[in-house]
């Protein structure tokens, strides 16, 4: 079965850095397009950042462009997410999105918090 775990999540101070990982399995990696999505309280889900099967063009939100950074390794089947110059409206929880033919898959999310 398809399995997506995030890890990488913690407390950080505004203007830092955290990478995060999604570790997936039960399903061939390099072929499907894999995003990344936060949750605010109280907020919609809502898309981060996304990456096709071979690594091509990503697509970034307007709120993270020039910060944050989508990437893959189809070898070790793990999705990341570089975030830098972090701000305190980046504070959410944060998804690994894999949508497989017509359904899409969730990990459990990794809790960003960006506090002084």
């Amino acid at each position: 079965q398809v399995q997506l775990v995030e890890s990488g999540g913690g407390l950080v101070q505004p203007g830092g850095s955290l990478r995060l990982s999604c570790t997936a399995s039960g399903f061939t990696f390099s072929s499907y397009g894999m995003s990344w999505y936060r949750q605010a309280p109280g907020k919609v889900r809502e898309l981060v950042a996304s990456i096709p099967g071979t690594g091509g063009l990503r697509n970034y939100a307007d709120s993270v462009k020039g910060r944050f950074t989508i990437s893959r390794d189809n070898v070790k089947k793990t999705l990341y997410l570089q975030m830098n110059s972090l701000k305190p409206e980046d504070t959410a929880v944060y998804y690994c999105n894999a949508r497989i033919r017509t359904t899409d898959y969730w990990g459990q999310g990794t809790q960003v918090t960006v506090s002084s």
